[in-house]
């Protein structure tokens, strides 16, 4: 696999094309309300962080906003201005490897996951984003060798998302095991959720981009994420949206 590097995305209306906003698994009117949400959010930690250039909780809260608006160079700034008032947080800073991730700063995202192994041993989410910087840094084999040991098991369906990237199951096998799980209806939606994004990113990984883009699209969509708009579903209709535009600025150099 070839590296490329994440497109900014600074605005929805500005890189998505008309035809992807139509077509989006958000409703434009959610999409509107999350973008004013979190630009009222970084306008007004921006001015506590001018009054309180120490707020440490100032900086995570529009860190977390710029990464909701596709700016990860800023979000990335806040988060490790962070570490720098407070470097005890560092080992536990997740969020940095991601904005890290879509800056396309693969070694310091995969750097920053290693570190979190040693706060957090039972979360295999972070070990997938361990293993996702290091194919792009490297390649998928150098990531199934380095793919990070956990002894406990993790809540669903991530054993199985672990054991796809491991290559030990197919895709179609992690939602057939969501599928025995006999779980009720809502926390399938949200088991679901979890699903769609990392075999959507797994997809991608393998260079299978539509196939990636019908999942990750999925997960945009999916009932949970849309209800709670979690961080990590923030992520997912963020990873979304890079790849629709990505794939539609491909499509218009053709």
């Amino acid at each position: 696999m070839k590296n490329f590097t994440f497109p900014l995305l600074v605005l929805f209306p500005i890189v998505l094309s008309s035809h992807a906003l139509a077509d989006h698994p958000v409703p434009a009117t959610e999409l509107q309300a999350i973008e004013k949400k979190y630009r009222e959010a970084e306008k007004a930690n921006s001015a506590r962080i001018a009054d309180q250039p120490k707020a440490i909780d100032a900086y995570s809260r529009r860190g977390d906003a710029r990464l909701f608006l596709g700016k990860f160079k800023g979000s990335s700034e806040d988060y490790e201005k962070m570490i720098e008032l407070n470097p005890a947080l560092d080992v536990s800073h997740w969020r940095l490897g991601i904005a890290y991730y879509y800056l396309s700063r693969f070694d310091k995202a995969a750097h920053q996951f290693e570190i979190y192994h040693n706060y957090d041993n039972v979360d295999r989410e972070n070990g997938i984003w361990r293993f996702m910087s290091q194919t792009r840094l490297k390649n998928m084999e150098v990531a199934r060798k380095g793919l990070l040991k956990y002894e406990k098991t993790d809540r669903p369906p991530y054993p199985w998302v672990y054991s796809l990237y491991a290559g030990d199951l197919k895709a179609d096998e992690v939602y057939r095991k969501i599928d025995e799980g006999g779980f009720p209806d809502r926390y399938k939606e949200r088991v679901l959720f979890h699903a769609q994004l990392y075999v959507g990113i797994f997809h991608e990984l393998n260079g299978r981009d539509q196939e990636a883009l019908k999942h990750l699209r999925a997960a945009a969509a999916n009932e949970y994420g849309r209800a709670t708009g979690t961080y990590m579903w923030q992520v997912a209709r963020v990873h979304y949206d890079l790849l629709q535009s990505r794939l539609s600025s491909k499509n218009r150099k053709k």
